[in-house]
């Protein structure tokens, strides 16, 4: 089971604020309502579009119901073997309701609706989208479902044997944040694409610039994975010494940059493309067999490429929308010895309804 809370755009709901009332003329009550002016119209500036551009919100309230198809892979290789394992896909589904910027959804696995058990894997997701700046935080814990999918051996072992095998004795963690921030946001809009709280009326794109903060953790029983390994074929499979840990923790820290692009190709119709491109410097807390090491020693070695894509397609006529949307990362890190591939994501599709419009729009239609 997984909580899935998505927030657009908060900033404009702090710029709603009402004015307030001056009883005095005292200095204070002169200058505190001045200051809190600022401040409104300094939020307010911050998210702040083009008509011309984009459609603001035009309601209060919106409900939504949502399916989603998740995705992880991870490969861990050295000098002369890797070996690739991936859980099999899960497919959740939930309903969601809308408040101005707040967005509240539960999701479940289809396959396992109760409580949960035991290796049952815990994912948290938190993305922020707002026409100037982004946000997503995630928390992610393996189960106990992986099976291995590719294998690369020496000794002309065949790596097919293995295909489709479970094993159990690998746990991947991560927690992480990442924030960017939009340059060309008075015209193209991030939420139109991803919260549906806006809508783009012209084809736009706008570069990004970003930074993020990463922790991981890597458990392996490499023991139970020479003998798995072995009770498929007749040789006696001895692992490199690469891959021969227990135990590592790496953090990173990642500067990011990329660009995204909003293609209006009908009315109420937007496909929105968007890929960042991350330096990332990574030490590495743990043991690899004939490498160990301790604290923290900058060596442009661990410096690796990471990336996030994002993309999806909508339609919203502001009163009703549907659409899909994929999130992909990928994390790495690397020693001489030994390398790490994390790949994981989401697809979701979704249908929904806005209600109650704003008091704007009332006027307006009236």
């Amino acid at each position: 089971m997984k909580w899935l809370l998505v927030v657009g755009c908060w900033i404009l709901s702090l710029g709603c604020w009402g004015s307030p009332k001056q009883d005095s003329v005292s200095v204070d009550t002169i200058s505190k309502p001045r200051e809190i002016s600022k401040i409104r119209e300094t939020i307010r500036g911050f998210d702040q579009t083009e008509d011309y551009w984009i459609e603001p919100q035009h309601y209060e309230f919106q409900v939504m119901g949502q399916i989603t198809r998740t995705y992880e892979s991870f490969t861990l290789s050295s000098q002369d073997q890797s070996i690739t394992l991936s859980p099999d896909g899960q497919t959740k589904i939930g309903p969601y309701f809308g408040w101005r910027w707040i967005f509240l959804g539960y999701t479940f696995d289809i396959k396992n609706i109760g409580f949960s058990k035991g290796g049952v894997k815990k994912e948290f997701d938190l993305s922020i989208y707002s026409s100037q700046v982004g946000v997503d935080l995630f928390y992610r814990r393996t189960g106990s479902d992986y099976k291995i999918r590719d294998v690369k051996l020496d000794n002309g072992i065949n790596g097919e044997l293995f295909e489709g095998m479970p094993f159990a004795g690998v746990t991947v963690g991560i927690t992480g944040i990442n924030a960017y921030y939009i340059f060309n946001h008075r015209r193209f809009s991030y939420p139109a694409a991803f919260a549906q709280s806006t809508c783009q009326k012209v084809s736009c794109g706008s570069w990004m610039a970003g930074a993020g903060y990463t922790k991981n953790t890597l458990d392996l029983d490499y023991g139970d994975l020479q003998e798995a390994l072995s009770s498929r074929t007749a040789q006696d499979v001895r692992l490199d010494s690469g891959m021969m840990f227990e135990s590592i923790k790496y953090h990173d820290i990642m500067l990011s940059g990329g660009y995204a692009y909003n293609w209006v190709f009908a009315k109420n119709f937007l496909f929105c493309a968007s890929f960042q491109l991350g330096l990332a410097y990574k030490a590495s807390y743990g043991d690899v067999a004939d490498e160990r090491k301790g604290g923290f020693n900058f060596d442009f070695k661990n410096v690796n490429l990471d990336g996030i894509g994002r993309f999806g397609m909508v339609y919203n006529n502001t009163r009703w929308f549907a659409g899909w949307s994929a999130i992909f990362r990928t994390n790495r890190y690397r020693t001489s010895r030994f390398k790490a591939n994390n790949i994981f994501g989401s697809l979701n599709a979704y249908v929904g309804y806005n209600f109650v419009l704003k008091k704007k729009y009332k006027k307006q239609k009236g």
